[in-house]
């Protein structure tokens, strides 16, 4: 268990970054199309909490690792 504490920062910053990516994209569709933002902002919230959640996890399995030996 021990050994996979160096690999979890990659976890979280793989985690912002799809977030950052959905942002991005999210931003991009309703800067062409205000009239779509409906449409697009509820996806994006959806995949923004769905990569949050993998971050969420990413912490569980660190203080699982810490603590637990």
């Amino acid at each position: 268990m021990e050994k996979i504490l160096p690999l979890l920062p990659f976890a979280f910053m793989a985690s912002a970054l799809a977030i950052g990516i959905i942002a991005h994209g999210s931003i991009t569709a309703i800067g062409r199309n205000p009239e779509a933002s409906d449409k697009v902002q509820t996806p994006m919230i959806m995949g923004m909490a769905f990569a949050e959640a993998i971050a969420i996890y990413v912490l569980v399995i660190a203080l699982i690792a810490k603590f637990v030996k």
